[in-house]
């Protein structure tokens, strides 16, 4: 059943823009109480969130967004050093955004041996990767003892490389194929080497738009159980939102409110990470959304923004640069964002990246210069978000560290 929204009690007027546009302010006076919030670190509220998306003041939003990215992180922007691998992509489920899922008997439908997940992963090591980031389809008969197996047998060809591995629906479908609890999925996945969940199958939370374009049986009372599970055991993992589609600003709202929520009670979410809806770059009809329009460079800035207001207790916001293209997420480091995930290589799961124009592999070197030349210092972090190595930013005598709010 859908659930009920207030419209936000916002105060905004329409002023005409060059090109006949027409532009959306926001009431002087709300202007100034939601920065003086942000300024003095006090939490904004439901109706403070959509009433930053109704307002066109993208450059406003941005100068506030970055004043909170500032005082939480300082000029340094973080990446790894990661390969992502899917060892199948057989799946039972059929999300409406989705070109990666394939059919059982499909003609290029696959599912690793664990003996080539192994070398295809050795191969990446000279890379000198930290994470292996794994992602797979719902196999209907796969056997669930193949999963801890794979890690195992990964963890023991990169001992040095952290597995960030399954999304909390791919627990959920764990529990159906093996019988077993969740807690006890973790528990043996973790003695096989699991670092840390993946932040996938969140999408949109609510339910108004989830029954629309999610084809499978995990939801916000699984995903959030499951990984509330995971920071109980230690974990810390990412948390993702799926934007730009059928939803509405209020939905994104709501989305992140659960996650701050669930944040107060675990600590466990080290990154949110916005990502935006893709069309298939080869029409594949299993993308069901191609007809809705993907969201605007300024969408994206401003999806970014608001995040990052509305996390006062998550440190990070990441933006993913192959959902985004290079020139929006050089962008959004002044938005909020101030990580740019990793070198990644061969990202299937929403589209071949290389069909927009942006590349699906960056080395540690692609990354400093894209970093640097956005006006920023570099810093190659973990898994956990623990610094690997600071490298010197575009003017080397500069460091803005963060910074503590002035009671």
């Amino acid at each position: 059943m859908a659930r009920k929204f207030e419209a936000p009690q916002v105060t905004c007027r329409r002023d005409a823009a060059p090109g006949g546009t027409t532009l959306v302010l926001m009431d002087v006076g709300l202007k100034r109480e939601i920065e003086a919030k942000v300024h003095a670190g006090e939490r904004l509220s439901r109706a403070d969130g959509e009433a930053l998306y109704a307002s066109d003041e993208l450059a406003w939003l941005g100068e506030l967004a970055h004043s909170v990215r500032v005082r939480k992180n300082g000029d340094a922007t973080h990446f790894n050093v990661n390969r992502h691998l899917n060892l199948t992509n057989v799946c039972a489920a059929s999300c409406a955004y989705c070109s990666f899922q394939r059919k059982p008997g499909e003609a290029d439908a696959y599912t690793m041996r664990i003996e080539e997940a192994v070398r295809l992963a050795r191969a990446m090591e000279p890379a000198g990767i930290t994470e292996l980031h794994i992602v797979n389809g719902l196999h209907p008969t796969l056997p669930w003892r193949y999963y801890p197996r794979s890690l195992r047998e990964l963890s023991k060809a990169l001992p040095g490389v952290a597995l960030k591995a399954f999304t909390a629906t791919e627990i959920h479908w764990f529990e159906k194929i093996s019988g077993l609890p969740a807690e006890e999925i973790l528990d043996e996945l973790i003695d096989a080497g699991l670092e840390s969940l993946t932040g996938g199958g969140a999408e949109i939370f609510d339910w108004e738009v989830r029954q629309h374009i999610v084809g499978h049986e995990t939801h916000w009372e699984d995903w959030s159980r499951i990984h509330r599970l995971a920071h109980s055991k230690g974990l810390r993992t990412p948390a993702t939102m799926l934007y730009g589609h059928i939803e509405q600003p209020r939905h994104r709202v709501d989305h992140v409110l659960r996650l701050r929520e669930l944040q107060d009670e675990t600590g466990g979410f080290v990154v949110f990470i916005p990502l935006r809806f893709q069309h298939d770059a080869a029409g594949d009809p299993r993308n069901r959304l191609m007809n809705q329009p993907m969201a605007t460079g300024a969408e994206a800035l401003k999806t970014f923004a608001v995040s990052r207001l509305l996390f006062d207790n998550i440190d990070h916001i990441k933006c993913f640069w192959v959902m985004h293209g290079l020139t929006t997420a050089q962008l959004a480091l002044n938005f909020g964002a101030d990580d740019l995930d990793g070198s990644v290589v061969e990202y299937k799961i929403t589209h071949d990246a290389d069909g927009f124009g942006t590349p699906d592999t960056m080395t540690r070197e692609d990354l400093l210069e894209v970093i640097r030349d956005a006006g920023f210092r570099p810093v190659e972090r973990d898994t956990r978000y623990r610094v690997i190595r600071e490298f010197d930013g575009p003017d080397s005598s500069r460091r803005d560290l963060p910074q503590e709010i002035n009671a």
